[in-house]
Order: C-alpha cells, then sequence, then structure tokens
C-alpha cells in the first residue's frame, strides 16, 4: 500500500494513494496515520479493508491539492549519520565503526512539498535525500534481524535538511543544526515493505534549481536498514510511527569546491526509486 495524508496544515485526510493524480479517502475507516494507528495493526485491518473490496469510497483527483507528510508527527525522529562511505569522505569525516545517532525535532516534519524555511542568522543551510524508516509497532531489545524485519510499517523520502554552522560550529551539537522549523520533508507517500523489490538497492537522487546534486544507491550503506532498527533497539524502546533517517550520499553542499549552500528561492528536487519525489522552495524565515 501507498499511504498518504492530504489537506491543510493540521486538517490532513487519511488516504491510499490510486495512481500520481488520483487518491482514496480513508478517513471513514482511519483517524490519522499515528502512533495509535500502528500500535493497533491498523496496517493490516486497512489492507484487509482494501483487499475484501471494503473500501467504497470513490477515487478522488488531487487537482493541486496539498500532500502532507504520510505520518503525523512521530513520537521522535532518529537519524544516522555518515551512513555512506563516500559521503563521510566528501566532508573529511572518518567512516564510523558503528552507527552515529543523534536527533532531529518532531516538528521538523512536514509535506513533500511545503517551503523549507531558511532561520535566523542561516547562510549554511543544506540539502540531504535519505531513505526514511517508520516503525509499525513498539520494540525494544530485538533478538535479530528478522524481528527487526517485522517491526517496520514502511519507507519514506525525506530530505535531512541541515544547516551546518549550526551543527559543526556551535559546540559540537549536531540536533542544533538539524532541528530547525521545515527541515524534514517527508513524504509523499509511506510506502509498505511488499511494495518494494529491495530496499537495499533503491536509487536516491537530489537537483537543486535543475543541477544535479546527490547521486546514490542504498546499497552502498555502510549499516542497511535492518541493521539500524536492530542496532536502535539495544538503547532505547522504538515506538509505533516513529521515524529513523537512515543517512545520506555523496553531493552534500558542504562537501563542494567550493561549498555552496541554500539560498531563498532555490528549488530542491529528490525522490527514492519507488518511493515517489519532492519539490521544495527555499524562503526565508517567517
Amino acid at each position: 500500500m501507498y499511504l498518504m495524508r492530504v489537506g491543510a496544515v493540521g486538517a490532513e485526510r487519511p488516504a491510499l494513494r490510486i495512481d500520481d493524480d488520483t487518491y482514496l479517502d480513508v478517513s471513514d475507516h482511519v483517524d490519522d496515520f499515528n502512533e495509535a494507528f500502528f500500535a493497533s495493526g491498523g496496517l493490516r485491518r486497512l489492507e484487509a479493508l482494501r483487499r475484501d473490496g471494503r473500501l467504497t469510497a470513490e477515487p478522488r483527483p488531487l487537482n493541486g491539492q496539498r500532500i502532507g507528510a504520510p505520518i503525523a508527527r512521530p513520537h521522535q525522529i532518529l537519524c544516522i549519520g555518515l551512513n555512506y562511505r563516500d559521503h563521510a569522505e566528501e566532508t573529511g569525516q572518518a567512516v564510523p565503526a558503528e552507527p552515529i545517532v543523534f536527533t532531529k525535532a518532531p516538528n521538523t516534519l512536514i509535506g513533500p512539498n511545503d517551503p523549507v524555511l531558511l532561520p535566523r542568522g542561516s547562510d549554511k543551510s543544506d540539502w540531504e535525500v535519505e531513505l526514511g524508516i517508520v516503525i509499525g509497532s513498539r520494540c525494544r531489545y530485538l533478538p535479530d534481524l528478522n524481528a527487526a524485519r517485522d517491526t517496520i510499517a514502511g519507507f519514506v523520502v525525506c530530505n535531512d535538511v541541515s544547516e551546518r554552522a549550526f551543527q559543526l560550529e556551535r559546540g559540537g551539537q549536531w540536533s542544533k543544526g538539524k532541528s530547525c522549523e521545515t527541515f524534514n520533508p517527508c513524504g509523499p507517500y509511506l510506502v509498505t515493505p511488499d511494495e518494494i523489490d529491495d530496499v537495499r538497492s533503491l536509487d536516491l537522487w537530489l537537483d537543486v534549481n535543475g543541477e544535479p546534486r546527490q547521486r546514490g544507491n542504498t546499497a552502498t550503506m555502510l549499516f542497511d536498514v535492518y541493521h539500524l532498527v536492530h542496532y536502535l533497539s539495544q538503547f532505547m524502546v522504538l515506538e509505533p510511527g516513529d521515524l529513523i533517517n537512515t543517512g545520506t550520499p555523496p553531493g552534500v553542499g558542504m562537501g563542494m569546491n567550493p561549498p555552496v549552500f541554500l539560498r531563498p528561492g532555490d528549488v530542491i528536487s529528490l525522490g527514492i526509486g519507488a518511493l515517489g519525489a519532492q519539490r521544495q522552495i527555499v524562503a526565508p524565515s517567517r
């Protein structure tokens, strides 16, 4: 299934994607794609309704309606740093022996095509296309990779927007450069694992103003998605609806010579394989 949320900020309705231009409103059956939905087996119920033909609403055209993030605000957004060897090398940092973990404020989550706002005082805001994992059930101390696989609800496209000066030049706290308003565009869909041939072989891409910037494939991750979920569960409790950003391939602005960063009016386009694409216009902070 391809889960999406359609509507104005704060009034999104849960839906299923039919094609790029059409969706099926499922708000008669689902309150929202939130922690309660995932924790109560909502994915299984929704799939059963779809399989049995019990979703009787008429398909609707998008007609330019806003697409929200495909999940409601998560309990936490966990992020993995330097998870592609060539990205670590382009930034001049050592390839990690274990996943580098940091957090991002949950209220950074926005829709895939919402504006990205440059924070006040920013002159080094950067782009990062990333595969996101959505957790489907509460878990802790997972015993193996198969258990990790079973707890994943689906996958999403994320742009882990980052203010490099805040991240690297203001006391070494990465979260300060990651948690600015609008810094986690997500979607357009949550794609369930059965819809993906191999999540460990997905192409990632990102352009700025039509110029190619990032090209990569999840096959070159240092730590794959199942390893990451298993690893994180050894240190913390993962809640239904939590989002994990799994790292970015090379081509970020910080790694260019000379470095290039986002400016008002820039257009960021990005996507991952069958997970869909995003487009954001960069704007100054309100």
